[in-house]
């Protein structure tokens, strides 16, 4: 006999309960059941006099059905009571089951889970007590409306939305594939990523000419995003458009003779943003907001005010007279900008303003992120409004597959309790190539299909990160089982991904010149970048902060030779344990080529990265022990160069490391149409030109380069001879310290900080030194607010005991938020001071992200002195003696050859008998 079952629901379901009601009634319909709807008033009171099984689905915040039933103690918990997309599953009295929502995602979500538990079984479940809810507000992934090669002369970002540039946008089929997909795991957010959208998507009488597609073309790109807000919506699913700043359409900057991309507001600029989000939160009110504040504007010293005067102000704008009860959520993302103060001042301009930060800067490198990025991060989630950890580019993953649980699920729980996050927003594994995977196929493979445990196993723990770690690793067994027909196959695949999936974050973090898109790690490194890794700018978070404690290359060279204790990871720690994580990942996906019966190809394509894993592990560790010989070599040469011994076992080492890069080579050529999916000039780790070094074979010469340049310079050193480098004097010897003279800073809003590498140069926005003339290195410099020297104008009192020279750092741009040097008469607006018109140090200091510096020297005589130099930023190195002589330069911090051995590597130049 069928069972028959009524299902009641409230009469102004929402598509996302009415969505829940038909994942149940298919379920239901599945296993054999008569199904009957019945919409409208349910009581509690005459809820019996339906017959038969009823399924009652509502959200308790408006169903009275559910209310009557709670006051009475007929409906109770013993969980938590469901609140935002929680839900809880009950058998009442009367033959009752309900699903009760905290809200409309929480009765979808509860009707997801009974459906499952209906499919699972073959039956509806007699008894239910059961909640669930997610640990995490936000949980979604990115989709890029972006393409991985510049387009002259259009810059970074900078793509209008049209089907020739983004087919797959307009694919209805691929969308909603790609949306189930996305619900199936309870992923609720969904960020399109877009340079400047605004120009494909509204139309601005005053603005005409900022369209940047045909009129037929705008109308088709509102269609289709109208579309997509439903569907996303049905979905649970919130849609945000992520923008850049300031990028001005094309035809607009023509006609006001602005460049392309501005680094700080102007009027005009601020007027067309104001309107364009204005005008896109009046047609789009569903839709989220996140902006980056800090890519080409200046945002350390503009984003404050481009956020509250210009993005809040239009967004507020857009909603003057719309009934909403929360306007739209906006996110600002960290990046570039000093995120504390940007937020202090806009918090109280906006009631719905959220916070967004990189979990490991552009990688993906480790479960224990610390130091001055975790303690942001933390400060960030202990503000109101949500923050949200960014799973962002993954340049250190690509391009190969990489599915690893156990490490995502740590990171999740890291993310959350290290962090102090509550949403999880995480990039697909090729971010620049979607929708599809840079493998060498055709067809060409989806992404969502090659990589669908990257998806299921960040949405699963975003979550719920506290499962279980011994029934995670069955259902990921199950998972795998199902898709490759048998346990032994799912067990040595699981193996496999879990051991490969430690490779690449160790390598990265330990040696790596940076976390962020400069570098394509699966490339390789240069010996120059392994052993003089200062020449190439590197970040120094990527250790501080996106790695366990341990020792790079030269730290743990000095500690060798000093006889000193190591701490935490050491380079040879990481060379033990990626190759032996690599050895077994082969060795237990080739058991699982053999066990598997179905989907056997991808299996074969898994063997074949994995077995490319193995061989770029190998190029890597080999030719870190070789530089660690070098780096012996060189603290131990004393000037003794022709003592090559250790030289010749390096080259042992790296002959073997060309033996593995060729392997790579060969594995990559039919396998991979690109390494790096982001194939711009911004690529510069191992070798600039993202598009000239996208691919193995591409490096591969420069690579072979390389090792015949040792092989020759090691020969020449045997026989008595030494390339030119080693006859040039020593930098530390011909460009002495400068001689600082006392002083006392009088202002307190400045601090006193010490000139060196790393040090932070204004009170307020991280930018640090990345390097500096010797002449200047030790001085004790006076930091104070870029931003009030970029409004207006900054006072500095000091006071000197003696005559002295105070070092000014003029920005090598002509910009204006720059201070300009003067250009004739006194060097200071005070008749004490007299000055050099003319830098004494060329490009003496250099910053990351910002221009070099141009040193410049004011002398001043003895007393209490006002430095005021005009309006822009600019830097106070240091105060020298009177007397300090100095001789013009341009500081080069390439030509210290002697003491980086960068001539070992590089073609030979003028070479003397020793």
């Amino acid at each position: 006999m069928l069972d028959y079952i009524t299902i009641g629901y409230d009469l102004q379901a929402s598509p996302r309960v009415l969505l829940g009601i038909r994942l149940l009634r298919e379920g239901l319909k599945n296993c054999g059941y008569i199904v009957h709807e019945k919409p409208g008033a349910w009581s509690w009171d005459h809820y019996r006099t339906t017959g038969g099984r009823k399924l009652y689905i509502g959200n308790r915040q408006t169903s009275p059905l559910l209310s009557e039933l709670e006051e009475r103690d007929v409906l109770l918990y013993h969980t938590e009571e469901p609140g935002e997309e929680g839900f809880y599953l009950a058998t009442l009295p009367g033959r009752l089951q309900v699903v009760s929502g905290g809200d409309d995602n929480g009765v979808l979500y509860g009707c997801q889970e009974l459906a499952g538990m209906i499919r699972e079984a073959g039956a509806l479940p007699l008894d239910l007590a059961c909640g669930d809810y997610p640990r995490f507000r936000w949980r979604g992934t990115a989709v890029g409306l972006q393409n991985s090669q510049l387009e002259a002369p259009r810059q970074a970002y900078e793509y209008p939305l049209t089907p020739e540039r983004f087919p797959w946008f307009y694919d209805k089929a691929m969308w909603l594939d790609y949306l189930d997909r996305l619900f199936e795991h309870r992923a609720n957010v969904l960020f399109l990523w877009n340079g400047h959208p605004f120009s494909s998507l509204v139309r601005l009488p005053d603005y005409p000419e900022a369209l940047e597609v045909s009129p037929e073309q705008y109308q088709l790109n509102r269609k289709i995003l109208m579309w997509l807000i439903e569907e996303t919506d049905r979905r649970g699913i919130r849609l945000f458009l992520s923008f850049y700043n300031i990028h001005v359409p094309h035809a607009l900057a023509d006609k006001y003779g602005l460049a392309y991309s501005q680094t700080r507001p102007v009027p005009v600029t601020s007027d067309y943003y104001r309107k364009s989000l204005a005008a896109f939160v009046r047609d789009f009110p569903q839709v989220g907001l996140m902006v980056c504040l800090g890519e080409k504007l200046k945002g350390q010293m503009y984003g404050a005010e481009w956020l509250c005067e210009t993005i809040l102000t239009g967004i507020k704008q857009g909603l003057d007279g719309q009934p909403l009860p929360d306007p739209p959520p906006v996110i600002v993302r960290s990046h570039g900008i000093n995120v504390e103060q940007v937020m202090e001042e806009a918090d109280p301009l906006y009631p719905n303003l959220h916070t967004e930060m990189k979990y490991n800067g552009e990688s993906l490198t480790t479960w224990t992120p610390r130091g001055e990025v975790q303690k942001l991060h933390q400060r960030l989630g202990s503000r109101r409004g949500i923050h949200m950890a960014n799973v962002h580019m993954l340049t250190n993953l690509e391009p190969f597959r990489w599915g690893a649980p156990s490490f995502i699920q740590k990171c999740v729980q890291a993310a959350k309790y290290r962090l102090n996050a509550n949403a999880l927003h995480f990039y697909p594994l090729s971010f620049w190539g979607w929708p599809y995977s840079p493998d060498q196929t055709e067809p060409r493979l989806r992404q969502v299909d090659r990589d669908w445990l990257w998806y299921a196993a960040w949405l699963r723990y975003a979550w719920n990160p506290g499962r279980d770690y011994r029934a995670e690793k069955e259902h990921w067994v199950r998972q795998l089982g199902e898709r490759h027909g048998s346990p032994e196959a799912a067990h040595a695949l699981l193996e496999a991904l879990e051991a490969a999936g430690q490779c690449a974050p160790k390598l990265l973090r330990r040696f790596g010149i940076t976390q962020g898109n400069r570098q394509t790690m699966s490339l390789g490194m240069t010996m120059s970048q392994l052993t003089n890794p200062d020449r190439y700018t590197p970040w120094s978070a990527l250790w501080e902060s996106h790695a366990p404690q341990g020792e790079r290359l030269e730290d743990y060279v000095l500690k060798e030779l000093a006889g000193m204790p190591h701490v935490g990871e050491t380079p040879l720690d990481v060379v033990d344990d990626v190759e032996r994580l690599a050895g077994e990942a082969e060795r237990a996906v080739k058991r699982a080529r053999t066990a598997a019966s179905k989907n056997k190809a991808e299996v074969d394509r898994l063997v074949s990265d994995i077995e490319a894993i193995r061989a770029m592990v190998c190029s890597y560790t080999y030719k870190v022990r070789g530089a660690l010989l070098i780096l012996m070599y060189k603290h131990t040469s004393a000037g003794r160069y022709s003592e090559a011994e250790p030289l010749e076992e390096a080259v042992e080492w790296i002959e073997k490391s060309m033996t593995s890069y060729r392997r790579l080579t060969a594995l990559t050529e039919k396998q991979y149409r690109y390494a790096n999916g982001m194939q711009t000039p911004q690529r510069k780790i191992p070798f600039r030109d993202g598009m000239a070094y996208s691919h193995w074979r591409d490096c591969l010469p420069l690579f072979e380069e390389e090792l015949d340049n040792l092989r020759q310079h090691i020969a020449e050193l045997k026989a008595g001879i030494a390339p030119a480098a080693l006859h040039l004097e020593a930098s530390s010897g011909q460009f002495k310290p400068f001689e600082g003279e006392e002083f006392r800073l009088l202002t307190e809003s400045a601090e006193v900080y010490r000139i060196e590498k790393g040090a932070r140069v204004f009170t307020d926005g991280d930018i640090p030194i990345i390097g500096c003339a010797e002449e200047l290195y030790g001085l004790n410099g006076i930091r104070f607010s870029q931003l009030e020297a970029v409004h207006g104008e900054v006072s500095v009192e000091i006071e000197l005991d003696a005559p002295a020279k105070v070092l000014i750092g003029y920005f090598h741009s002509p910009e204006s938020q720059w201070l300009q040097p003067v250009k004739s008469g006194k060097g200071a607006e005070e008749p004490s001071a007299s000055g050099s018109h003319f830098p004494v140090i060329r490009k003496g200091i250099r910053l990351f992200s910002y221009p070099s510096a141009d040193i410049h020297a004011v002398s001043y005589a003895a007393g209490r002195h006002t430095l005021c130099f005009g309006k822009g930023a600019y830097l106070i190195i240091g105060v020298v003696k009177a007397t300090q002589p100095m001789t013009p330069r341009e500081y080069d911090p390439n030509k210290d050859d002697r003491t980086t051995l960068d001539w070992l590597y590089e073609k030979a130049r003028e070479v003397t008998v020793l």
